[in-house]
């Protein structure tokens, strides 16, 4: 369906987000977690969690600039937990092998908090092979040209310029493998399902298939105005010692993280020229991290989002 044609405006602003899985989706509402999936056999296996998103939420979740590193967090371990867990539901009795003596270890070795442990492992190894892709690549290849006479302002354009050709192209590439293809259907999924509701439609796929699939809340928005903070931030970082910018730079992703949520919660909350600035750069870069989802997949999504609206709407609004 051509966006030129979807004009549907949302009559509210929903707190509920969500995230692609492997065959499903994810979505986090004020007081419940719900993930569908589709199963092997067709059927849609959703299941549901409570959970402290709303008004019942810590305090660090909801103080301004602060709750940005801890929500970023907290829905990186949760997102990774969950992805782990639709993967294997696509899994068989024909699939199931006897494990490892290494898997024989972790299972006695830690027992129900195995997969905790586990996500927060692929956290922290992703978080630091993203560091050396999207940090320590562009600038050690500014840093080199540099090196040939290069001055300081050359130095920080290039490394913003790789930076940001580093992260578009990565998730370019990617969108052509099949797997990471179907994930980015299920995205623009979530985001057409969560713009029915907001624009309080039915929740069915004929309604979810006329909204749009961009949505500003987005974390590949987040994940790019951080890129763009670091970049901005980076024009006043010293070149005299690589290890002390690389340094001083990984230490400012937490403030870079917390601006970068309360830019996307006012571009979330309110529409105008400057929020629609803002978003511009993310909802453009949702092109090609969403794509347009069947019917079964928003299917999945409408199974996602149901258990999540609250009783009461006022705990729903922005």
């Amino acid at each position: 369906m051509s966006e030129k044609k979807t004009a549907i405006k949302p009559k509210f602003k929903s707190k509920i987000g969500g995230q692609a899985l492997i065959e499903g989706v994810m979505m986090l509402g004020p007081d419940t977690m719900a993930m569908a999936c589709r199963l092997p056999d067709g059927t849609i296996d959703v299941e549901t969690k409570p959970i402290r998103n709303g008004k019942s939420a810590p305090w660090y979740k909801k103080a301004p600039f602060i709750r940005g590193c801890f929500n970023f967090i907290g829905s990186l371990i949760t997102g990774t937990k969950c992805l782990m867990k639709s993967a294997e539901k696509q899994l068989t009795d024909e699939d199931e092998e006897e494990p490892t003596k290494f898997e024989k270890w972790l299972m006695d070795k830690f027992g129900d908090k195995l997969m905790p442990v586990l996500s927060v492992i692929i956290v922290v190894v992703v978080f630091a092979l993203s560091l050396c892709l999207f940090k320590f690549l562009p600038m050690g290849a500014s840093w080199l040209v540099g090196l040939l006479g290069a001055p300081n302002w050359v130095k920080t354009v290039l490394e913003g310029v790789f930076k940001i050709c580093l992260l578009v192209g990565y998730m370019y590439a990617v969108s052509f493998m099949p797997d990471m293809y179907t994930l980015f259907k299920y995205h623009g999924a979530e985001h057409k399902t969560i713009a029915c509701h907001e624009a309080e439609m039915e929740l069915t796929v004929e309604n979810v298939k006329k909204c749009r699939r961009f949505h500003p809340r987005c974390g590949t928005s987040f994940i790019l105005i951080v890129a763009l903070l670091g970049i901005c931030i980076g024009m006043f970082l010293p070149w005299s010692n690589f290890w002390l910018r690389f340094g001083i730079g990984l230490l400012l992703y937490i403030p870079e993280a917390s601006v970068a949520y309360e830019l996307i919660r006012l571009a979330g909350r309110f529409d105008n020229p400057v929020t629609r600035a803002i978003s511009a750069p993310g909802l453009w870069l949702q092109r090609i991290t969403t794509k347009e989802p069947d019917d079964a997949q928003i299917e999945c999504a409408i199974a996602a989002l149901k258990p999540c609206i609250p009783a009461d709407k006022s705990e729903d609004k922005w």
